[in-house]
């Protein structure tokens, strides 16, 4: 069976199609090149003016493992309750609470919704993976995968410590993507969880964990060089030291240069991004961040934008969430360690437009959006839900696309965030072209999805159809067909079958010999065995919700 998308206007920049009409064929999940005249079409749909994109990509979206569901029972006045039997559509705009934390049926409809086909975890701790993994394979319509927190947990920081040479970090690396079956790395606040535990309340990028004698920037350039070396495509993810504090922008320059190099991804860079200008001792660094990004070619990001209403904040950074506890909204938080693996915060939080700091994140978010030249390197984020829930994405899509509405917002906040930032200068505008490199070929190159993201032959059929509208909020919100590995399961809006996506993984070789070392210290210091801790391939796929898709290294 073969079907066709007929007429629809292509936004394809992994093959430089800004706009151009032309069909699309799909056959087994797949997108194939046009048929001859003996194959027949089993079923068209003409797309007569209608825009159409591959399915879009969240790169980094807090969907599965501990912070996610302690956020979700601490909390039970966000989660909505809904029967799925008949699924309606539902948009949302950056005040819909109730989605601040939801739960895994939901996250997978509200995202194939918005035409999203694909989610991936950001932070998995590997003693927690697991869990993560059973989250994930709970949440229909979607592919997902995630990346596995290094650079905090004991053994890893044993080894820095005793000076172990790149090749024994480069296996305890790879095998822990093989374990935790994740697709990338990540480090949280390097060294600053472990820190903590410690009684240290900030570590800059050269300060010595007291405890282990390393510093940050030794973690982030021995965890750069083994992602590079095993030749991961996903740069290593790093949550830089001293989040949301004033005057980190520095620590974020400073981190930049911290791989030699090297590539890195930095994550929700609007929390590394403040300046101690003004009065209130609190102001946008944004323009110093996009000039060092706009330079550092082996530097991407994404942004992080917060978005005012209610949300939950759930970090790994318990050194800095301790700080931040605080501010809860409501008045109720959970601060813990993990097996002296890493560490985990759940702050509840409620941003306002009429708080100057919140009003001076809103904008520095935007600041740097609409500042950094490359649309390749930066990446449509909220952190959901830390910033905002992802719901709110069409919402912010019309803020980047739209300068008039963006001004009106800018109108209405705290005057004296308003007197501190340079938004309304910006006159940028993003196109369909622009938005589609930062949500899907972006993303998929960045992650090294090399069948998703495109409309080329051989690509996955995840397929998001819209029409074309000048309120782009409700355009993006509310898809005409969204197709997940060539099925139609959304029209107008609403889900129409429901279906299960894949888990993406990567798992480069490495030297079995690692694991005799592991084997010991499981045995000494864990509350479980080695062998348990491993995730195995039927854990995933035993439940028929899905396969895996593994990558290859280079």
């Amino acid at each position: 069976m073969m079907t066709l998308l007929k007429n629809g206007k292509l936004y394809d920049p992994a093959h430089h199609k800004d706009g151009v009409v032309e069909d699309i064929y799909i056959s087994d999940g797949r997108i194939v090149s046009k048929p001859s005249e003996k194959e027949k079409i089993s079923q068209t749909y003409d797309l007569t003016g209608k825009v159409v994109m591959a399915g879009a990509i969240d790169m980094h979206s807090h969907i599965g493992g501990g912070k996610v569901n302690i956020a979700r029972m601490m909390l039970p006045e966000f989660q909505e309750t809904k029967t799925y039997s008949e699924p309606e559509a539902h948009i949302c705009t950056p005040n819909c609470s109730h989605n601040a934390t939801p739960n895994t049926t939901d996250t997978g409809f509200r995202y194939i919704e918005m035409g999203y086909t694909a989610a991936f975890e950001p932070a998995i701790l590997p003693i927690n993976a697991r869990q993560a993994h059973l989250e994930m394979g709970d949440t229909p319509m979607i592919d997902k995968g995630g990346y596995a927190m290094l650079g905090n947990d004991d053994y890893f920081l044993r080894l820095l410590a005793s000076r172990a040479d790149q090749k024994a970090i480069n296996d305890y690396v790879a095998w822990t993507l093989h374990a935790t079956q994740a697709i990338g790395i990540k480090v949280v606040n390097p060294g600053g969880i472990s820190a903590f535990k410690f009684n240290q309340r900030r570590l800059n990028l050269d300060e010595n964990n007291v405890h282990y004698q390393v510093t940050p920037r030794d973690i982030l350039k021995s965890l750069s060089t083994a992602v590079s070396q095993l030749g991961i495509a996903k740069p290593l993810h790093v949550h830089c030291n001293n989040l949301g504090v004033a005057g980190n922008f520095q620590t974020t320059l400073d981190t930049m240069g911290a791989s030699d190099g090297v590539p890195m991804h930095l994550t929700h860079i609007q929390f590394h991004s403040y300046g101690t200008e003004g009065d209130k001792k609190f102001s946008s660094a944004a323009a110093q961040i996009t000039e060092a990004l706009n330079k550092n070619k082996h530097i991407t990001a994404d942004v992080g934008q917060i978005l005012f209403g209610q949300t939950v904040t759930a970090s790994g950074d318990s050194m800095m969430q301790h700080l931040n506890a605080k501010h809860a909204s409501p008045k109720k938080t959970v601060i813990m360690d993990v097996e002296c693996d890493a560490g985990c915060g759940v702050v509840p939080f409620r941003y306002r437009d009429q708080n100057y700091v919140n009003a001076l994140q809103w904008a520095i978010g935007l600041e740097l959006f609409l500042s950094v030249d490359d649309p390749w390197r930066i990446f449509l984020t909220t952190d959901h839900p830390n910033g905002a829930p992802f719901t709110s994405y069409p919402h912010l899509i019309r803020l980047l696309m739209d300068k008039s509405f963006r001004n009106e917002a800018f109108a209405k906040l705290n005057l004296d965030a308003q007197a501190m930032s340079n938004l309304t200068s910006l006159n940028r505008e993003y196109s369909l072209y622009e938005i589609a490199i930062m949500t899907r070929a972006g993303a998929a190159k960045l992650i090294g999805l090399n069948n998703c993201g495109h409309l080329g032959a051989g690509a996955q059929a995840d397929i998001t159809v819209y029409t074309d509208q000048p309120n782009r909020e409700a355009m993006f919100a509310k898809p005409n067909y969204v197709f997940k590995n060539g099925e139609l399961v959304v029209k107008d809006g609403v889900v129409i079958k429901v279906v299960w996506g894949a888990t993406h993984v990567t798992k480069p070789a490495f030297d079995s010999g690692v694991e005799r070392g592991l084997s010991e210290y499981f045995e000494k210091y864990h509350t479980i065995q080695m062998d348990n801790f491993k995730i195995s391939d039927d854990e995933i796929t035993a439940d028929g919700r899905g396969k895996i898709i593994a990558h290859q290294t280079s």
